[in-house]
C-alpha cells in the first residue's frame, strides 16, 4: 500500500512538471500537439473501453479523433484568432452532452442499454475527449492564456484533492453508489469549497477583475462541478467493461485517460463560462 503510494506521488510529480515545463516552453502550436498526442493515447485507451478488439478498429478511431481534432483547429481559426460564432456553438454543444451525460450516470444502469453498444460508445469518446482538446487550445489563445490553463488544470485537482480528504472525513451520503461507490456528496461539498477559495485567490493573482469575482466563483463551481461529472462517466464505462483502469501507462495512476477524466468536462465548461461572462480573448 505504502509503496503504491509513492507510486503515485512520483507519477503525479513527473505529469505536473511536465505540464508545467510543456505550457512554458512551448509556442501555442506545439501545445497543441502536445495535448493532441496525450488525447491520441487517451482515444486508445477509450477504444480498448469501447470494446474494440480489431487493431483496425481501434486505429480508425484514434484516426477519427485526430482528424476531428486538426478539423476544429482550423474551423475555429484557433492559429490565429479564435472565430468565437464557429466555437460558441460547439462548446455549448459538448456542455449540453454533459448534461446529457449526467443523466445516464444517474440511471445507470438502465441507460447501458443506451449507450452500451460500440459504435454509441465510440461516439461517447469523441464528444468526451475532442471538445477537451478544442477548449484547451483555445484558454491558451487569451492574454495570459497559459496561467488560464495551469488554473484550469488546478481547478480540477483542487476538487479532486478537496473531495478526497471531505468525503474520508465525513463521507456518509454516496453520490452515485451504482457508478462509484466511493464517492459522497460530503466530498463533492467538500470540493467545492476548495475552488471557491481557488477562485478567490485566482481573482486576485490573475487580475480578473474584469468578471467580478462572482463571475469567476459561478465559473469555478461550474468547472468544478462538471469535472465530478467527467469522473463518474468514465467510472461508468469502465465499470460497464468491468476494467479497473482505462491503462497501464501511468504506475499507480492506470491510464492517461484516468488522469485527464475531470478536465475533460471541466474544460469546456470553463471556456464557455469565460465567454458567456463577457471575457473574449484579445
Amino acid at each position: 500500500m505504502r509503496h503504491k503510494l509513492k507510486q503515485r506521488i512520483a507519477t503525479g510529480l513527473a505529469l505536473a512538471g511536465s505540464l508545467i515545463a510543456a505550457v512554458v516552453l512551448l509556442p501555442l502550436p506545439g501545445l497543441a500537439l502536445v495535448f493532441a498526442l496525450v488525447v491520441a493515447i487517451a482515444s486508445w485507451e477509450w477504444s480498448r473501453l469501447a470494446g474494440f478488439r480489431s487493431l483496425g478498429l481501434r486505429i480508425g478511431f484514434l484516426a477519427l479523433a485526430l482528424a476531428a481534432m486538426a478539423g476544429l483547429y482550423v474551423y475555429a481559426d484557433l492559429a490565429g484568432t479564435p472565430q468565437l460564432e464557429r466555437l460558441q456553438p460547439v462548446l455549448g454543444l459538448a456542455c449540453l452532452w454533459w448534461a446529457i451525460a449526467l443523466l445516464w450516470i444517474k440511471t445507470y444502469p438502465m441507460s447501458g442499454a443506451l449507450w452500451g453498444t460500440g459504435p454509441m460508445l465510440a461516439l461517447m469518446g469523441l464528444l468526451v475527449l475532442v471538445p477537451a482538446w478544442l477548449s484547451a487550445i483555445f484558454l491558451l489563445s487569451y492574454e495570459h492564456g497559459k496561467l488560464m490553463l495551469l488554473a484550469m488544470v488546478i481547478l480540477v485537482a483542487g476538487a479532486d484533492i478537496g473531495a478526497y480528504f471531505s468525503g474520508r472525513q465525513w463521507g456518509k451520503t454516496r453520490l452515485a453508489p451504482t457508478v462509484s461507490p466511493g464517492k459522497s456528496w460530503e466530498g463533492v461539498i467538500g470540493g467545492q469549497v476548495t475552488c471557491i477559495c481557488l477562485a478567490i485567490a485566482a481573482h486576485s493573482l490573475l487580475g480578473l477583475e474584469r468578471i467580478g469575482l462572482a463571475g469567476v466563483i459561478a465559473i469555478a463551481v461550474s468547472g468544478a462541478a462538471a469535472s465530478v461529472v467527467g469522473d463518474l462517466l468514465e467510472s461508468m464505462v469502465k465499470r460497464h467493461r468491468g476494467v479497473k483502469d482505462s491503462g497501464t501507462l501511468l504506475p499507480g495512476h492506470g491510464g492517461f485517460l484516468d488522469r485527464i477524466d475531470g478536465i475533460t468536462a471541466a474544460a469546456p465548461v470553463v471556456a464557455l463560462g469565460l465567454i458567456l461572462a463577457g471575457w473574449l480573448p484579445s
